[in-house]
């Protein structure tokens, strides 16, 4: 199983990783570590992808899975096993991991050491406030840490005139972060990590690393619903020890 692990200045009490598509037992389309339980999948096998993560991780106690909608809820994890509906989690507890599945959206760690928290980031969410909520159960958004998962990379995160103008009707300055694509009116590609960090600044976070892989890019190591339409998930997860 290969795992990816933040590089980015928390505590060691904080830990958080995001899995790859890399040793699961699913097959098919979904060939490898799917820990997606809604995308057709042979529930069994996922049941089995998310036991061994957790064997791996040595986690306790159940994870927090959601239920994502592409939107800007954020719920305190909680260990009862209950899927909730959020595009967020947060956690002050030991040993509780707050997760949320990609497959090309953007996974957002948070941390300030006392608490940790994991968003969702698709552009719909991302254009909404999912960040922005998600800072909002720190005390002090200045002393927050964050770190960008993978997610489809600038070069390869085409998108319509419409979502461009979205976030700039939002942040004038989101402009910064298109690039109209050559020959085709109305397409842009768009840098979510750049988005991202926009939002973080904006909200007083200065402590953000990450955003250096390409999902779509990357089909050894990353599930991507862009390239690959029926597709698993990868799952970012962080928790306090």
């Amino acid at each position: 199983m290969k795992l990816i692990h933040p590089q980015w200045p928390v505590s060691d009490r904080v830990q958080a990783c995001v899995s790859t598509r890399l040793g699961g037992v699913s097959q098919g389309v979904f060939q490898g570590l799917n820990l997606g339980d809604h995308v057709g999948d042979d529930p069994q096998a996922v049941a089995q992808n998310r036991r061994r993560l957790t064997e791996q991780l040595g986690l306790e106690r159940p994870a927090q899975w959601l239920q994502q909608v592409h939107g800007t809820e954020v719920v305190q994890a909680l260990d009862d096993a209950q899927v909730r509906q959020a595009d967020a989690c947060w956690s002050d507890q030991s040993g509780q991991a707050c997760v949320v599945m990609t497959a090309d959206c953007l996974p957002v760690f948070f941390s300030d050491g006392r608490k940790v928290a994991v968003a969702h980031a698709g552009w719909r969410g991302l254009v909404a406030g999912i960040l922005e909520n998600t800072l909002a159960v720190f005390e002090q958004p200045g002393q927050v840490h964050c770190w960008l998962g993978p997610a489809i990379g600038p070069e390869a995160f085409e998108v319509g005139a419409e979502v461009r103008a979205a976030f700039c009707a939002a942040q004038p300055d989101a402009g910064q972060a298109f690039r109209p694509r050559d020959g085709v009116a109305g397409k842009y590609f768009a840098d979510i990590y750049r988005l991202a960090r926009l939002r973080l600044e904006v909200e007083g976070v200065a402590s953000v690393s990450g955003g250096d892989f390409c999902t779509l890019q990357d089909a050894e190591n990353f599930y991507s619903y862009r390239r690959d339409g029926e597709t698993g998930r990868m799952a970012s997860l962080i928790w306090l020890r």
